[in-house]
């Protein structure tokens, strides 16, 4: 496994891939690991760089995530989301062909190993609510921001504060290790 990481408004970002691409990108707080860098790692941390700086909205570091194959075909749906835009969970069901899996998409959609490039930030409820985030919803109000969506303000929007979370890990990421 190649391990390297990027800084990011977000707080550390921990690249991880195989020979053949990316494994996983987490929000990895202070949980930093000796660096083993390969060309798909470069590329990732080159890209998401470029994302965090507004001159990037579409990523093409190859992808080799581990999971099922229903959990496969939600994130190849959600790699299609395009930057700017959302979807509901309702609506990756119905793309999957499982029109009353919106939940199974939801569990799906919250084990996404391959945050920011595997946009799963970009899925919000039928009423455009924010919904939980792995990496702290935090973090998803900023991702949804800073590609231009217009989030549905609530009372629990305006009490969240970014620098919260920026120390933390990602939750949710004990099945990769």
């Amino acid at each position: 496994m190649f391990i390297d990481y990027v800084n990011s408004p977000l707080g550390m970002i921990e690249c991880a891939s195989s020979n053949l691409g990316l494994r996983h990108v987490i929000f990895c707080g202070d949980e930093i690991k000796p660096k083993n860098k390969n060309h798909i790692t470069q590329t990732s941390i080159q890209q998401l760089t470029e994302y965090f700086s507004g001159m990037r909205n579409a990523f093409t570091v190859p992808l080799d995530p581990i999971g099922t194959a229903f959990q496969q075909q939600v994130w190849a749906s959600l790699g299609v989301i395009p930057f700017g835009e959302t979807r509901s969970y309702l609506d990756i069901a119905k793309q999957v062909d499982r029109p009353k899996g919106a939940q199974a998409v939801g569990g799906a959609n919250g084990r996404n190993p391959i945050s920011i490039i595997v946009p799963c930030h970009r899925v919000v409820a039928s009423n455009g609510a924010l919904t939980g985030y792995a990496g702290g919803i935090e973090r998803k109000l900023w991702l949804l921001k800073h590609e231009g969506i217009n989030v549905k303000d609530s009372r629990e929007n305006t009490q969240l504060d970014i620098k919260n979370v920026i120390t933390k890990r990602q939750s949710k990421t004990q099945y990769l290790k």
